[in-house]
């Protein structure tokens, strides 16, 4: 590009609060007050809609090396563009795992290569995600893609040992490990919540405490070693609690929450649609409450969509045959309006704090997660929350349609995202 690029923000509301003028000149912000001249700036008229620093999500599957059938980086990261994401964290169970540096940069690559996100990767604690001998920690540290953040997500790392090392070798580098919590003899051949709906349908439970007993582990952990341990899509109220006291003894515990998590319940499995199969699976009603609490108090430090496509054939069979997991970039900024704001338990300077500030902080991104003021990078987004529509997944932009809001009414509706200045999102179009 020849010339810098000028964009005029009229008459946002920053994080909610009165409207006022931001001036993007390049890749950062220029100047944020009223009545800024345009000066040849291409102007957007903001009319009032809420402008939050762009989203970071700490919790992507974009399938990419192996199940491009799925999604790719690239149609994952226009996804995360359209539900206001920046920058986004690549899970590492890929086909090959996400276990060396080679894997690790080669996703890195792809993701600056679409350019409408950052891209993340996480790298896996275990090779192959086997959970017996620790992965190149060191090694995909040091690599172009500078991991930080590690998980075998989609496994929990069951054995207390290796979780341990895991613990004391990213100390050295302040790393964080992110835990799928999942005790595996306690939930074989699960296939919903353990409750009176699987008792009710003869569906094999997956309990609560098969979350809790793990995370109660590795908070003891963590603590021990005095590491960092961040507990992935914490589901259920006993987690909460756990995670609430690991807090109160000031030990470096940090947790998400899925906006599936919190808005729908285990009730929704009455239709053995398998859209609603996941893991951990859709909770109850009370477990649903004790999220919002706990997101709204900061207990919970973060909203991680889990976004996990899967391919037709996957998701339109029956339901002990299904894949678990759902799409979610898309959504996730209406979910939170809707169950958090709409709601009264988060106002919107909250919801970037939940949304872009804490989760930029765990991974430690340093670009990620700034103030909306002169001189910090033009990562934006622009929402219209006035805005309703029904969810129509064949408009997503993702490559894969397991919503579980299909039908669904939700409000707010992103209008513009800026990717270090240059709009991934115009007028809600993709650019």
């Amino acid at each position: 590009m020849s010339q810098t690029q000028r964009t005029l923000i009229r008459g946002a509301r920053i994080l909610g609060g009165a409207p006022r003028d931001v001036l993007i000149d390049g890749e950062t912000i220029a100047e944020a007050g009223a009545g800024l001249p345009a000066d040849g700036a291409t102007v957007v008229e903001a009319d009032g809609r809420v402008l939050l620093p762009g989203l970071v999500d700490l919790h992507t599957h974009l399938r990419e090396p192996g199940r491009e059938d799925s999604e790719t980086v690239l149609t994952g990261t226009r996804a995360a563009a359209a539900g206001g994401f920046t920058a986004v964290h690549a899970m590492a169970n890929t086909f090959p795992v996400a276990d060396t540096a080679g894997v690790v940069e080669q996703v890195w690559r792809l993701g600056a290569e679409s350019g409408y996100c950052d891209v993340q990767p996480v790298g896996a604690v275990t090779v192959g995600l086997g959970g017996k001998q620790l992965a190149e920690l060191g090694a995909m540290h040091d690599s172009a893609a500078g991991v930080v953040v590690f998980s075998d997500d989609g496994k929990c790392v069951d054995d207390a040992v290796i979780m341990r090392r895991a613990l004391e070798y990213v100390k050295a580098f302040d790393g964080v490990i992110a835990q799928h919590a999942q005790e595996p003899r306690l939930t074989e051949g699960a296939q919903m919540n353990e409750g009176v709906v699987s008792a009710e349908l003869g569906l094999a439970g997956w309990p609560a405490v098969a979350e809790e007993s793990i995370i109660a582990r590795d908070v003891l952990l963590a603590a021990h070693v005095g590491s960092r341990v961040h507990i992935c899509h914490l589901s259920t109220a006993g987690s909460v609690e756990l995670v609430r006291w690991a807090k109160s003894k000031g030990w470096q515990v940090t947790a998400e929450v899925t906006p599936h998590h919190l808005l729908l319940t285990d009730d929704l499995v009455r239709s053995y649609d398998p859209v609603y199969k996941v893991n951990p699976p859709l909770r109850t009603e009370t477990d649903v409450l004790a999220l919002r609490e706990a997101l709204a108090d900061g207990t919970i430090d973060c909203v991680a969509t889990d976004h996990a496509p899967h391919p037709h054939e996957d998701k339109d069979c029956e339901w002990g045959a299904a894949a678990m997991g759902m799409v979610g970039l898309e959504t996730a900024l209406s979910v939170v309006q809707h169950t958090m704001v709409d709601t009264g338990l988060l106002d919107w300077a909250a919801v970037a704090d939940r949304m872009s500030i804490r989760p930029a902080a765990i991974g430690r991104l340093t670009g990620q997660g700034r103030p909306i003021a002169a001189g910090e990078p033009a990562n934006l987004t622009l929402l219209d929350p006035a805005h309703r529509a029904v969810v129509d997944p064949a408009a997503f932009a993702s490559r894969s349609r397991n919503s579980p809001y299909r039908g669904r009414e939700l409000p707010g509706r992103v209008t513009h995202t800026f990717l270090r200045g240059r709009a991934t999102v115009r007028d809600g179009e993709l650019v």
